[in-house]
């Protein structure tokens, strides 16, 4: 597959975008430091990534929120959308959002606008490795619970879209609709493995699929389906945890 060979072609490439120059060269320091991981540019607003984006091939973006000339929101949106393509770009590298818990509702906007995760400014070294490799191979949400709290958070502003998407819905087998519960109350592949007694291979081949019928690009939209349709409503799934 594709994936198998972006995956083994080298480090993951990474582009920084903060408008603070502190925070990046914090993460270049830690992100340098390893193997499989390649800080390949840096950009101190949205525009300016974008700019940046089209000349340098990259796999995943960190992007700020609040920034000059362009938002983090706008710019996901753009690079999302393919603008930030690169040369010889399929669509655009990754996005994961940086965010602190007083700027949740900007997160959440960013996920709307095709982010792949996201992560609070003060993880630590591990968690900000984990949630590069996570999203760049596409495996697992960033943060599941996190994605809760949010939805949980801002379920009210969400669009009543439940009739609308009932068909979609329909299209799902019956351990399809399960496995899609379970990860929008924040569980990982191993958690959802456990819980139906079934391989995490077999989780995966399930969550391919809904992603396939539903028409989305990631776990994160998933999670953001399921709660506009209202498959999950928001405060259930405090046992998933």
């Amino acid at each position: 597959m594709e994936m198998d060979d972006e995956l083994d072609a080298g480090p993951i490439r990474v582009v920084l975008v903060d408008d603070q120059e502190l925070v990046r060269a914090g993460f270049t320091m830690v992100l340098d430091a390893q193997p499989d991981i390649e800080v390949v540019g840096e950009a101190g607003d949205g525009q300016q990534a974008l700019d940046l984006l089209r000349t340098t091939a990259a796999d995943v973006v960190l992007m700020d929120v609040r920034m000059p000339r362009m938002d983090g929101i706008e710019a996901t949106r753009r690079v999302v959308s393919g603008e930030g393509g690169g040369p010889g770009g399929d669509g655009g590298p990754k996005v994961i959002i940086l965010t602190t818990f007083d700027l949740d509702e900007y997160a959440f906007a960013a996920i709307k606008a095709g982010a792949g995760g996201f992560l609070l400014k003060d993880a630590g070294p591990a968690q900000l490795i984990e949630a590069i490799k996570a999203v760049h191979s596409g495996d697992a949400v960033v943060a599941p619970s996190t994605t809760k709290r949010l939805l949980d958070r801002f379920a009210l502003h969400l669009p009543d879209t439940e009739e609308k998407a009932s068909g979609a819905l329909e299209s799902l087998t019956e351990r399809e609709g399960e496995v899609l519960r379970l990860v929008a109350r924040g569980m990982s592949n191993a958690e959802i493995a456990g819980r139906l007694f079934v391989s995490e291979a077999t989780v995966k081949t399930h969550m391919g699929r809904i992603l396939m019928k539903l028409g989305l690009r990631d776990r994160v939209q998933a999670v953001v389906f399921a709660y506009e349709t209202g498959l999950v409503k928001s405060g259930q799934g405090g046992d998933a945890w």
